[in-house]
């Protein structure tokens, strides 16, 4: 049985050991830490439960059709539930918005309460349908550095659609011609963050990014984010996938003759032979650290790099009923925040606030009577600030934000805390910069411009996660998984 070693264990290295062991690989999974997840994982303190990096599921199916590939039955081993409610969106003016997930009373609401129409609102969801089917099965399911995916009648057609997925204007000047109200502007334009871009750069196709929650929906895990990563390792070990934590990999080994073609992985001196390698890892730092001794694609390596994010995790020794369990508390001046993150590469005075609180849904995620906050900002990738000094300023502007905004003091309920941010995110799970995307999507060919999924170098080496194609977030790690293994032939 021939095979296969995975270098890392964020969500695109699992889904791809189960689709490999689905193919008949023997696999083993690598990972530097003592845990599953990457980003994707959870910290306990207190007597709270936090998730710790991805805080919003959607695409669902995604994760389901990995227990359906291995013949099991997907509620055996994970349970989810549909929001009713998407984001509760609070604004300085006094304004407040809840984002029903029925398209039709969220867009009612709009045009209660703002100068925005329903159809506004129905038209750019419309457009945002319209982008996803175009470029779903093309730019999102599979490679798009091999000619055969241009081959296909569904990829003509996207093709000759391609100005219908409005690439050649940026997201606010796209939403500035969608909604009179320029908080519901700013309200759409905050999708741009999805995949750590800017709103003010990044092509109006991101607009397809509302499309996965108004029409697919949001969701849950019934026991937390971190039990879809549970969840996919339990798979995993069930088909005879093998995980072997604190185990770094020092090095990916391949043969040096004309053709380089893989031959295993070093790990603590140990030369590990196997058939094939797939690094979850950084795509930055799988060629600077794995393949020191082979030509780097430097261009591709010195791209822009998406943003980062600065995370508290609050024990909150109160309940606040005007939260939900995803929650914006916007910049006054949005266009400002962006610069002061893309151009001075720093931290707004006046941060967009989010905060997540599951215990809102799962009630044992904090003591009887308190609260767990997720409370976070987009801030750049790590180039040597001063982050200690950012992180005092932006704490104490956090609370007196959110203070104002709920008009009550928070600060006093603060019990326990801990903290996150571009370094830490860089150590823990080796994302270059601390960014939590890859490359950011600030130009309208950066789909095109992502690593791909393999290398057209060394034979039998292959990429997934979300520094490479088709991007970051859990639905595009997983689809990243799936185009690596329909690249890998089954085991006969």
């Amino acid at each position: 049985m021939p095979k296969a070693i995975i270098i890392g264990s964020g969500i695109g290295g699992i889904a791809t050991a189960i689709r490999l062991a689905v193919k008949g690989y023997q696999v083993e999974v690598f990972e530097a830490n003592a845990y599953a997840g990457g980003k994707l994982s959870e910290i306990e303190f207190n007597g709270f439960r936090f998730d710790a990096g991805p805080s919003l599921f959607t695409m669902p199916q995604y994760v389901d059709e990995l227990f359906k590939l291995a013949n099991k039955n997907p509620s055996d081993y994970f349970q989810y539930e549909k929001l009713s409610e998407i984001c509760r969106y609070f604004y300085e003016d006094g304004l407040r918005l809840t984002a029903s997930a029925n398209t039709h009373k969220f867009a009612k609401e709009i045009a209660e309460k703002t100068t925005s129409s329903e159809k506004e609102v129905t038209d750019f969801l419309a457009k945002s349908n319209t982008i996803y089917q175009v470029t779903h099965r093309v730019f999102l399911e599979r490679t798009l550095h091999k000619i055969k995916s241009y081959l296909h009648w569904d990829t003509l057609k996207s093709i000759f659609s391609f100005g219908q997925i409005d690439a050649f204007r940026t997201q606010n000047t796209a939403n500035k011609h969608f909604f009179k109200d320029d908080r519901i502007v700013q309200l759409f334009n905050r999708y741009a963050t999805y995949n750590g871009s800017n709103p003010y750069q990044a092509p109006a196709t991101l607009n397809v990014i509302p499309h996965f929650e108004y029409h697919f929906g949001a969701f849950l895990p019934k026991n937390g984010m971190y039990s879809i990563v549970k969840s996919l390792v339990k798979l995993a070990e069930d088909l005879g996938v093998q995980f072997r934590y604190n185990q770094k990999v020092a090095e990916i080994v391949y043969t040096k003759d004309a053709k380089p073609k893989i031959s295993g992985v070093s790990v603590n001196d140990r030369f590990l032979p196997c058939e094939l390698v797939v690094s979850n890892l950084d795509i930055y730092f799988t060629y600077k650290n794995l393949l020191q001794h082979f030509p780097a694609p430097e261009k591709l390596l010195k791209q822009e790099r998406s943003s980062s994010a600065l995370i508290f995790y609050w024990g909150m020794d109160n309940y606040y009923s005007d939260l939900g369990l995803h929650n914006i508390l916007f910049a006054s001046d949005y266009k400002k925040e962006f610069d002061t993150i893309w151009q001075e590469k720093s931290i707004s005075t006046d941060p967009t606030v989010y905060i997540n609180i599951t215990s809102k849904q799962i009630r044992k995620d904090a003591p009887n009577g308190c609260e767990n906050w997720f409370v976070m900002i987009n801030v750049p990738a790590n180039e040597g600030q001063d982050w200690d000094t950012l992180i005092k300023d932006a704490r104490t502007n956090i609370i007196k934000k959110i203070s104002r905004v709920l008009n009550r003091n928070i600060e006093k309920d603060i019990l326990c805390e801990r903290i996150l941010d571009p370094r830490t995110i860089e150590s823990k799970t080796g994302s270059y910069q601390g960014s939590l995307y890859g490359n950011s999507s600030n130009n309208q060919f950066a789909a095109f411009l992502r690593h791909p999924n393999f290398s057209s170098k060394i034979k039998n080496l292959y990429f997934c996660g979300g520094s490479v194609h088709p991007g970051g977030g859990i639905p595009l790690a997983l689809l990243s998984a799936k185009i690596v293994s329909d690249e890998i032939c089954p085991v006969i």
